[in-house]
């Protein structure tokens, strides 16, 4: 199980680092996010379908019970999009940064509430902390808090939040065939509200090699990326994968301030490396033995 983790957690990074790369370049080129985004989605569940039915892998057909459950998921997945970019709008990046820090803590008291999790021990309260502190320590010594909007900065937080709880408790409470069957799902569902407001804002699209050539990519990724998503949320707790996303983010940030930012202080890139300490000495909290039994995953 252990190895399994592991596996999905390091396949989510890469293919979540290497995504913001290549969707920066494919937004470059198209100037279309929604189109982007549709894009990586539809070509997600249609190529998971397309090797289901050469049988490659198993994927779970469309049943109403399983659409039922997935259908919250297409829901907030468009909800947090929104909210996202929202909240980009009235805040610049770094701060955002620091308020995504701080949803582990959230999160990791509604896993207890309504997860069946152990609240986490006093040495991962403090990692969380640590990890929260070394966010909002490099954005103080080396970038500038700016908020305009709390309004959309405390709507996403909760949405982000329930994102993170729901999501989990469908992979565990939705009895699935395969974690290809997640992905095919989660993928499609969300394809007709993205469509309709990609229609409502009619982006011009201008089709190059270079376009095509980062969009497939894109697209390629965006399957990766949802199969080790569902894998790593079904073996690990709402909050560790929500830290395994901020680990992400880590490594992006130091990539980018390594690479781009001339002006970066050794004292910022110090508190993101703090973050990364307080990631690696987090211990998922366990299952309570009340809940344990009735968890098809436990």
């Amino acid at each position: 199980m252990a190895g399994q983790t592991l596996f999905a957690a390091l396949g989510y990074m890469m293919c979540s680092s290497l995504m913001l790369v290549v969707n920066k370049v494919a937004v470059h080129f198209l100037q279309a996010p929604n189109f982007v985004l549709l894009a990586q989605l539809f070509v997600s569940a249609a190529a998971v379908w397309i090797l289901g039915l050469l049988g490659f892998i198993k994927v779970d057909r469309l049943e109403w019970r399983k659409v039922r459950g997935f259908m919250g998921v297409a829901s907030i997945f468009c909800l947090t999009i929104f909210t996202n970019m929202k909240t980009l709008q009235y805040a610049n990046v770094e701060t955002f940064m620091v308020f995504r820090f701080s949803t582990p803590l959230a999160i990791s008291i509604c896993d207890y509430l309504f997860l069946g999790r152990e609240l986490p021990s006093k040495r991962s309260w403090v990692c969380l902390l640590t990890l929260l502190l070394g966010a909002v320590g490099y954005v103080k010594f080396d970038k500038d808090f700016v908020v305009t909007g709390y309004m959309w900065v405390g709507i996403w937080y909760v949405v982000f939040c329930l994102d993170q709880v729901y999501i989990k408790h469908v992979v565990d409470s939705v009895k699935m065939e395969s974690n290809w069957g997640r992905v095919y799902y989660s993928n499609l569902l969300p394809c007709l509200p993205l469509a309709m407001g990609y229609y409502a804002e009619h982006e011009e699209l201008t089709f190059t090699q270079a376009s095509t050539g980062a969009l497939l990519l894109s697209c390629a990724l965006g399957v990766g990326m949802s199969y080790f998503a569902f894998l790593a949320r079904s073996l690990v707790s709402a909050t560790y994968f929500t830290i395994i996303g901020n680990v992400c983010k880590i490594l992006t940030i130091i990539i980018n301030v390594s690479i781009w930012d001339k002006h970066a202080s050794p004292v910022g890139i110090a508190c993101l490396l703090l973050c990364l300490v307080g990631t690696y000495f987090y211990e998922q909290a366990p299952l309570r033995k009340d809940s344990a039994k009735s968890l098809p995953n436990a």
